[in-house]
Formats: C-alpha cells, sequence, structure tokens
C-alpha cells in the first residue's frame, strides 16, 4: 500500500520549534518532488514548501522564508519541515505530498492539485 504518514506536530508556544517528519511507503520515494501544504480553520490549503527529488532545489512560500525548512533524506523515504519562529498564524493540519517527475519545484512551489500522493495530516496549533 503507498502512503506518506506524517508526524511530528503538536502544541507550541509562540516563538517556538518543531519538526514535521514525513515517511513514505510502498512508492519510489527518490523519483518524487515532495510538498508541505497547510491548511487553517476556514482557510483554503496552501502550499508551504517543496523539494525536488534530490532535495537540490527547494522553494517556499513568501510567509515562511527564513523560517522553515524543507530537507529530505531519500535513503529514509523521509522529508522534513523544520519550523522556527513559530507564531498563531502558522496554526494548521500539514500536510505533505508527492508528485513523480524532477520537474516539478522547479520554478515554484506545487500546486495542491495533480499530486500523486498525500498525507492524512498532523495538527500544529502554535499559542500566543
Amino acid at each position: 500500500q503507498s502512503q506518506l504518514v506524517e508526524s511530528g506536530g503538536g502544541l507550541v508556544q509562540s516563538g517556538g520549534s518543531l519538526r514535521l517528519s514525513c515517511t513514505a511507503s510502498g512508492f519510489a520515494f527518490n523519483y518524487y518532488a515532495v510538498a508541505w501544504f497547510r491548511q487553517a480553520p476556514g482557510k483554503e490549503r496552501e502550499g508551504v514548501a517543496c523539494a525536488t527529488t534530490t532535495g537540490d532545489n527547494t522553494r517556499y512560500a513568501d510567509s515562511v522564508k527564513g523560517r522553515f525548512t524543507i530537507s529530505r533524506d531519500n535513503a529514509k523515504n523521509t522529508v522534513y519541515l523544520q519550523m522556527n519562529s513559530l507564531n498563531s498564524e502558522d496554526t494548521a493540519v500539514y500536510y505533505c505530498a508527492a508528485v513523480y517527475g524532477d520537474k516539478h519545484c522547479i520554478l515554484g512551489l506545487l500546486p495542491p492539485n495533480g499530486l500523486d500522493y498525500w498525507g492524512k495530516g498532523t495538527l500544529v496549533t502554535v499559542s500566543s
């Protein structure tokens, strides 16, 4: 069964840090670009960050640039999202996703449609 499973969410105080993980199984992870999305209550899902198949190229939403870092370990079939200087606007359910091919995440963030795999999400709550 092909799937993505996120972990690492939780409650953190404003200014704190969290690291999310997303582990893939059942497909050739290293052939897929990966991305993190988030969805806050009452808002649309938005792209946060993405990385190419090798992780050499990354892209970030303006709202998280300088605070979040996406990375991947293809040997572990895992993508990470290091989140620092968190604030209340970062409160959301965070999802990882993957799409086949090495041409994605070159020019910009991945759109939330047309992706091959999605995780079920992990909740991040930032208290002020």
